[in-house]
């Protein structure tokens, strides 16, 4: 059984982008699930290709529900992640910090930052969203802090990515696009600054 589940995750791993589409063509009975449950499972399973992912959803579903369904499955995915960190400890984290001075560096940056370097991870679609998920988690980022920069963060990336590769061969004729999908990511990450300060001071108040 974990072979034949090896086998398959190895499978789709090597799918390319027309592969996949067809895979997931192939479950339309199944609806939007197979949309969201692969972004989903790559929260967990780095290797898995979720630009790709994200850029089938877009061409399968069309342009805003791939758009929705992709940030569902990788928004629920990061919380979890980050939940198990959770409910795992600190110890893990502290041990990591002794261990590792650079592991200490990273923690006390995204734990003195907070929503910026979160939200700016979250914006690359190549960045390790695993480990960024896992060490939030382990570390003293408040659940409010890192929610919203993965809420908005992975919005800008999925967007920014389906925007880009949806109907991709008319991309060269439409460089607005690539304005649009820079200026969404600029506008985005004040306004996220904005809901954080906002945010914190509200938790600052209650605490007092």
């Amino acid at each position: 059984m974990f072979e034949s589940i090896a086998d398959w995750f190895n499978e789709l791993r090597q799918m390319d982008e027309a592969q996949l589409k067809q895979t997931i063509e192939g479950y339309a009975e199944f609806g939007p699930l197979p949309g969201i449950l692969l972004p989903f499972l790559e929260a967990f399973l780095a290797f898995l290709p979720l630009v790709v992912f994200i850029a089938v959803n877009a061409n399968v579903y069309g342009l805003w529900l791939g758009i929705l369904y992709s940030w569902i499955g990788v928004v629920s995915g990061s919380i979890c992640v980050f939940w198990v960190a959770r409910l795992i400890g600190r110890r893990p984290g502290i041990w990591l910090q002794r261990r590792y001075p650079s592991a200490r560096r990273f923690f006390r940056w995204i734990e003195r930052n907070g929503f910026t370097p979160i939200f700016l991870f979250a914006c690359i679609p190549f960045a390790p969203s695993f480990l960024i998920n896992l060490a939030s988690g382990l570390s003293s980022v408040r659940f409010g802090t890192f929610a919203l920069a993965i809420l908005m963060g992975k919005a800008i990336m999925i967007f920014s990515v389906s925007f880009l590769s949806f109907d991709i061969t008319r991309l060269a004729h439409q460089p607005w696009r690539i304005v649009m999908a820079v200026v969404a990511i600029a506008a985005m990450w004040y306004g996220g600054r904005k809901l954080e300060a906002r945010y914190l001071a509200r938790a600052k108040r209650r605490a007092d």
